[in-house]
């Protein structure tokens, strides 16, 4: 199992959000052991409470979250919230959270959803004792352009989250 995990919660194939999964990625590959998972591969079910734990995706990714060390998630900004598919994902594999690093990379139309996934954190932070990076990337349209990432301060806030989960996950363990 990895060590870290980038995971990118957007469904939608044009996301931006996993264009700044992919760039954390790439650089978090770079001598750490880390896994990438994009949950439009997985097909997660809705969490109804009930059958949905059975799911046959469901399993395997609560142990790949339960055995990573710190997470990077992804995700677009929808209704000044963190996505739906972001806080499925967390309803299906709950406790497997516990005691995670964990840096957030978030897409969003505007600027006025800067502080739009911090019910999510304090979720992770409350309900599993997480370690929330507390300087998180957040990016509206406009550093996009048809290549990617455009903005150069949005590339240096990415390198600085990974530099940030590397540093924290290594002094935890120590």
């Amino acid at each position: 199992m990895s060590e870290y995990l980038v995971i990118s919660c957007s469904l939608n194939p044009d996301s931006h959000s996993r264009l700044l999964c992919q760039a954390a990625f790439r650089s978090l590959s770079q001598g750490n052991d880390v896994e990438w998972i994009d949950l439009r591969d997985l097909g997660l079910p809705v969490c109804d409470g009930d059958s949905a734990y059975a799911h046959p995706a469901v399993e395997p990714l609560a142990t790949k979250i339960a055995n990573a060390r710190c997470i990077l998630l992804g995700t677009p900004v929808y209704n000044y919230d963190a996505s739906a598919a972001a806080k499925n994902m967390l309803e299906l594999t709950g406790r497997a959270w516990t005691e995670k690093v964990v840096g957030f990379l978030c897409a969003a139309g505007g600027l006025m959803s800067y502080m739009s996934v911090m019910s999510f954190a304090n979720s992770l932070m409350l309900d599993f004792r997480c370690l929330i990076i507390p300087r998180f990337v957040y990016a509206d349209g406009n550093v996009f352009g048809e290549d990617g990432i455009k903005d150069e301060k949005v590339k240096a806030r990415i390198e600085e989250l990974v530099q940030t989960a590397n540093r924290l996950t290594k002094a935890l363990s120590a």
